[in-house]
């Protein structure tokens, strides 16, 4: 529903940007080599999208086009050439994973309504491309999926996601309805950055308080029976 050359070439920008920003996380994360480097970053610019499309049991769009695993195959192989040069730009690869973020959830959504998905189903499919092959990378180096954790990283997403599908339902089509959308999901994404964003997490002092308690009952009666011994 959003064919442009712009939205194509944003697509494209967003999957070597994951594919760079991916391949860099994983190599932090765990000692890798060239294979595993590649395979991550390939796995983090490409899976949402195959998550996706196995879900609408459609053949995977990446096989489709060998212009997206060029991308995803040389955005991973930069990041394990350059890696050291490349951490003095954090905030310029957080940008390009900005991007690629704010666009995959707005075409992924796109590529759901097109399968035929009610609008909710779409929206969570566009939050799914967006997200799922970074949630893929960190499940493969064995640490918790930052969706999952405190980074502001799928609220912008969904927000995306959700203005694109309420532009098509208001019958809006182009290249205004989609990057309008993609425009405010980058920008929440860049400001989480910026202000350290986070999402209301478990509060942990409650949770131990009541993990302690048996304890300090237990405590309590060791002491109860030590003075009746030392009556006795």
């Amino acid at each position: 529903m959003f064919h442009s050359p712009v939205i194509l070439a944003l697509d494209l920008l967003g999957t070597f940007a994951f594919a760079l920003n991916g391949a860099l996380t994983a190599a932090r994360a765990s000692r890798l080599d060239l294979v595993g480097v590649l395979v991550l970053g390939m796995v983090t610019a490409l899976g949402g999208g195959m998550i996706r499309d196995i879900l609408l049991n459609v053949p995977p769009a990446t096989f489709g086009d060998l212009r997206y695993l060029g991308l995803a195959a040389g955005g991973a192989l930069v990041a394990f050439v350059l890696s050291v040069e490349l951490e003095r730009y954090t905030r310029l690869i957080n940008v390009f994973d900005a991007i690629g973020l704010s666009v995959f959830c707005v075409t992924g959504m796109s590529k759901a309504l097109e399968a035929g998905m009610g609008s909710v189903q779409a929206v969570i499919l566009g939050v799914i491309t967006a997200v799922g092959g970074g949630t893929l990378r960190d499940v493969a180096v064995m640490r918790v999926p930052t969706v999952l954790t405190s980074d502001f990283y799928a609220v912008p997403a969904l927000v995306g996601a959700a203005l694109a599908a309420t532009a098509v339902g208001l019958g809006l089509h182009g290249l205004v309805a989609a990057l309008v959308p993609a425009a405010v999901a980058f920008t929440i994404r860049m400001l989480g950055i910026r202000y350290s964003f986070r999402v209301p997490q478990v509060r942990e002092g409650r949770a131990r308080s009541d993990h302690d308690r048996p304890r300090k009952r237990r405590r309590g009666r060791k002491r109860r029976d030590t003075d009746t011994d030392t009556d006795t």
